[in-house]
Formats: structure tokens, C-alpha cells, sequence
């Protein structure tokens, strides 16, 4: 069965790996704008009984999903007998509980609307907390793959010495299977609070550590607020300033040029297309797909 795959703006850096890594051919298609903002699609392949991914990364999402979702009604309607998504960001998956009276669980909503329309989803560490698995509320086959191993690959590659470092008590598990892949040590920020606004971080064993390059692990970077504060309080420590590792750079407007000021290096995966990229996820996305389609 032929397998194609179309590329939604942002994500061609990513696409170029993934032909490279897999048996997926370029879909090609027109995508642009009407004078009055309206989405025009037109498929320019012949998709009758073929196998077809789309790949769209979802951060800032509002704006990608009505042209996502017109390009993969069109596929269906010319015949592709299964359309799947690989969102290497996912999104809406923080408002998973009603926090507030009178608010929606968007996430469950989304994932409704992406169930209905598509066979299959393909994700990267979605941010999971309350939904645990995305089969709670995915209705379709979703694999949530882990950036874990391209991360440590990564390291062992580029970094002499690390000691992985979790920012905050949620980066546990990171630091923990990053560093056991690397085959180095971690530690996790600790944090006393002696009042509302009177907060102090410290690294257990810091002695131990200073011949060490430190490496703060997270699944994502937003405003960098954590990583800036964390890297403080390492640096007053008499350790080096330390190289910031997230999986999807989101980067909230001037948060990548405070860190760049600050004297720390940002590393990202390409699931948000940044200058920040280095670590590619092709490799695992194509062993995700192998459970999807086989």
C-alpha cells in the first residue's frame, strides 16, 4: 500500500527526517488563504486506497486546526483509506479538569474532535497529569511516545561529565531515566519555603558535583521562568552555568532570548521548529508508527 505523508507549514525540517527514516513518500498539496482569511486545500496526488499521515506540530494550536482538519476531510473524501496524525506537540491537554465553576475540560473536547476525524495519533510526551493515558480520553489508537532516549543520545554525544539535574519535584522522572540512560548522576532541585514569597533552592550534595557540566532536564520550556531561576541557584552554588534540555520548545514571547542573555545553552528537540533544535525525533516517531500501521 502506498503511504504518503503531508506536511503542514513549520514542520519541514522534521518531514526531511522522517522520508529519510521511513517508507512514507512526500504528499503534495496547495494550502493557502482566500483574500477574507478562509483556508483553501487542494490534494494534488492521487490518494485513492492509500495509507496517508499528516504531520502537524500543535503549539499555538487555534490557528492549525481548522486547515488540518479541512486537509484531512479531503483526503477521506478522495479516497485514502486511513488518515492518521503525528503531532509531535499536542496540545490542549492541560485544562483536564474543570478548576473552576463554569469551565470546560478541553481536553477531553479536543481529543473528541480529533477522534472523529482522524484513524490514529501519533504524540510526543504529551503533558500528562490528571489523563494519565490518552486512551481516557482518545477514542482512536494514540501512542505517546518519550523523548528520553533521543535526549540521552544527545548527551552522550555532546557532553563530557553531566550531572542531570531536575528543576522541580514533577522533573523527577525525568532526570532519573535520562541519567540512567547516559549512565550519570542526577539530582533534583529541593525547595523550603519559609514563607509566601520567601523560597530557597538548594542541590542536595553539591560538593560532590563540581567537576560535573550540570544539564537541566524538562519536558517543556515555557517561559523559562524555572530553568532561569534553577540555574541561579546552581551557578551561586559554584557550579558551571547549565545546559538547559527541554523536549518541545515553546517559548513564550522573549523567554529564549532571557535565557540566551543569561549565559545558559538551550537545547530542543524539533517537534517545535527553533533555532534551539538539535535533537531529532525522527528515529523515534518512525518506531512509533511501526506499532500504529503494522
Amino acid at each position: 500500500m502506498r503511504r504518503l505523508l503531508y506536511v503542514m507549514p513549520g514542520q519541514q525540517e522534521l518531514a526531511k527526517s522522517l522520508f529519510a527514516h521511513s517508507d512514507f513518500s512526500p504528499g503534495n498539496m496547495e494550502l493557502r488563504h482566500f483574500p477574507d482569511g478562509e483556508t483553501y486545500v487542494r490534494v494534488l496526488d492521487d490518494v485513492a486506497g492509500a495509507d496517508v499521515a499528516v504531520l502537524c506540530q500543535l503549539h499555538r494550536p487555534d490557528d492549525k486546526v481548522l486547515p488540518l482538519l479541512l486537509l484531512v476531510n479531503t483526503l477521506r473524501d478522495l479516497g485514502a483509506s486511513r488518515v492518521g496524525l503525528i503531532a509531535p506537540y499536542l496540545a490542549y491537554m492541560r485544562q483536564d479538569k474543570r478548576f473552576h465553576a463554569g469551565e470546560g475540560i478541553n481536553a477531553k473536547y479536543f481529543a473528541g474532535l480529533i477522534s472523529q476525524q482522524l484513524d490514529w495519533l501519533l504524540t510526543v510526551d504529551p503533558h500528562l497529569h490528571r489523563i494519565h493515558k490518552l486512551e481516557e480520553v482518545y477514542s482512536i489508537p494514540a501512542v505517546a511516545m518519550t523523548a528520553v532516549e533521543p535526549i540521552a543520545q544527545w548527551l552522550r554525544a555532546h557532553i563530557k561529565k553531566p550531572l542531570i539535574i531536575g528543576p522541580d519535584g514533577e522533573s523527577e522522572q525525568w532526570a532519573a531515566r535520562v541519567a540512567e540512560l547516559v549512565d550519570c548522576p542526577w539530582e533534583v532541585l529541593t525547595k523550603e519555603r519559609f514563607g509566601d514569597r520567601d523560597v530557597r533552592v538548594s542541590l542536595p550534595h553539591v560538593s560532590n558535583w563540581l567537576q560535573h557540566t550540570p544539564v537541566l532536564v524538562d519536558d517543556i520550556i515555557s517561559t523559562g521562568r524555572t530553568m532561569l531561576q534553577a540555574a541561579r541557584h546552581l551557578q551561586d552554588a559554584g557550579l558551571a552555568a547549565p545546559i538547559c534540555v527541554g523536549v518541545h520548545g515553546i517559548f513564550a514571547e522573549g523567554a529564549a532570548q532571557e535565557m540566551q542573555a543569561a549565559g545558559l545553552r538551550v537545547v530542543t528537540s524539533n517537534s517545535i521548529s527553533h533555532p534551539s533544535n538539535q535533537i531529532d525525533l525522527a528515529p523515534l516517531l518512525v518506531s512509533g508508527l511501526k506499532q500504529l500501521l503494522t
